[in-house]
């Protein structure tokens, strides 16, 4: 009874639904004429008297060219109608027109079928990371990490008792397919002196989102909806962890936001409470992923902190996923002073144990003088890639020109999802060959043993 909806008034349907039919009818009436001309009756008489001067031929040639001039006329009518009723239903259901009907129909076909990425990470460096991957495949999942106790999201953590909801913002963002305009929205923050100064206007929606649903994986699986994500955001945990950091002098500094302001050395790092559950999904994505890619990001407090959730950590070592590390370009002052690339793996590897990383994308290309004393004066300065120990490790390591020419020393969405995609797709054919290999030395050993 559904269909009969589309006879309503006003549907601007019914007139291009008779026009297909009057089609279909010709079309009819020609192949009546061309294949079974002797039998129409009427049409028959009137094109005999019509058109018979001479011979029958005459006459079967003339009724055979009517025929086929009435079939083309009623496919051109049909066509024209299936044009108008395509046309009337996407400028209802796609208002911006054709062009992003391509669009959702690339989204759901071609980057549905892309290969499956867990990103593991926080801060700005896993949203630079996902804004380029989001165009090769939708297959994605953000796992970030739930440490922030600082700004806004320190805030509401505080006097809600959620997850910080800041680096969780920032993904969904940064995987959003929507208008600039709501993504300005959910970045902006609140000006003045009031209670609200400070905040983000996409934290407090993702707070408020907890509170209506009851919690926060269905908070952000809805607010997915609202910005048009493509792929999953989730957090390790769902429960708010304090990140504590032993410096290499023995004393502790409690909280994310606190350590880069020690102005020590951290030896390593750890959550509390130590045994906080992992997100369900999380885990499943790690297990399902046909890679795992560690940051970019924040080396103590984005990414080390998801490898100490329970379960995490083991999870990343048993996946068949190929593991990639992302080496930021530049250190981060009072957490990687000084630190080169190998610096960087073996901190990982330290918290996470071996088998955690397979391959690492370090920089190579020169960062600009200028930009270079514009970092020293805050105390940064590019990370060295010292491939040799590196390798030394038994990580392989893949060299790639990755900063973004700007004012920023900070790495291209562009250049570096296209990087980690290539590195994947020539994972996966090596892969592929490598099975086929292994089924053709399993049948020449079969057959030898019947032989």
């Amino acid at each position: 009874m559904h269909f009969l909806k589309w006879l309503y008034p006003g549907m601007k349907f019914k007139r291009w639904l008779l026009l297909f039919s009057a089609g279909v009818i010709l079309v009819s009436l020609g192949l009546a004429i061309v294949f079974n001309y002797k039998y129409i009756g009427v049409v028959e008489e009137a094109i005999f008297r019509l058109f018979y001067l001479t011979t029958g031929n005459y006459y079967y040639a003339v009724t055979t060219v009517a025929g086929i001039t009435i079939v083309v006329l009623g496919i051109g009518i049909m066509l024209a109608a299936t044009q108008q009723i395509i046309k009337s239903v996407i400028s209802v259901l796609v208002p911006e027109g054709s062009d992003k009907l391509v669009e959702i129909i690339f989204e759901k076909r071609k980057l549905n079928r892309g290969p499956a990425i867990a990103v593991i990470g926080g801060g700005t460096g896993l949203s630079v990371l996902l804004r380029g991957i989001k165009s090769i495949t939708s297959n994605i999942t953000a796992i970030v990490t739930v440490g922030d106790d600082g700004g806004s999201s320190g805030r509401l953590r505080k006097d809600f008792g959620i997850i910080p909801p800041g680096d969780l913002r920032n993904c969904l963002v940064a995987l959003a397919d929507t208008e600039p305009l709501m993504e300005k929205l959910f970045q902006h923050r609140f000006g003045g002196s009031g209670e609200l100064a400070g905040h983000s206007f996409g934290n407090l929606f993702i707070a408020a989102m907890t509170e209506i649903v009851g919690d926060v994986e269905l908070a952000l699986k809805e607010s997915s909806k609202v910005l048009a994500v493509r792929g999953q955001v989730l957090p390790s945990s769902t429960e708010p962890i304090l990140l504590v950091a032993e410096m290499t002098d023995g004393t502790l500094v409690h909280g994310e936001s606190q350590i880069p302001l020690s102005g020590k050395k951290i030896k390593k790092v750890s959550i509390s409470p130590e045994n906080v559950m992992p997100v369900k999904g999380a885990i499943e994505a790690i297990r399902e992923a046909d890679a795992c890619i560690l940051g970019p990001g924040s080396l103590y407090t984005s990414v080390i902190p998801n490898l100490l959730v329970n379960g995490v950590g083991d999870m990343l070592r048993e996946s068949d996923a190929v593991k990639i590390y992302i080496c930021n370009v530049m250190t981060q002052p009072g957490e990687t002073d000084g630190y080169s690339a190998s610096d960087h793996i073996k901190a990982i590897i330290d918290h996470a144990g071996p088998g955690c990383i397979d391959m690492v994308v370090v920089n190579v290309q020169e960062v600009a003088p200028e930009l270079r004393e514009f970092y020293a004066q805050r105390g940064a300065h590019p990370v060295v890639p010292d491939i040799d120990i590196i390798e030394a490790l038994g990580v392989k390591v893949v060299k790639a020109n990755l900063i973004s020419e700007t004012n920023l020393v900070r790495h291209d969405p562009a250049r570096l999802s296209r990087t980690i995609m290539s590195m994947v797709y020539d994972l996966k054919i090596n892969s592929d060959r490598m099975r086929l290999l292994d089924y053709y030395i399993m049948a020449e050993s079969i057959k030898k043993l019947k032989d």
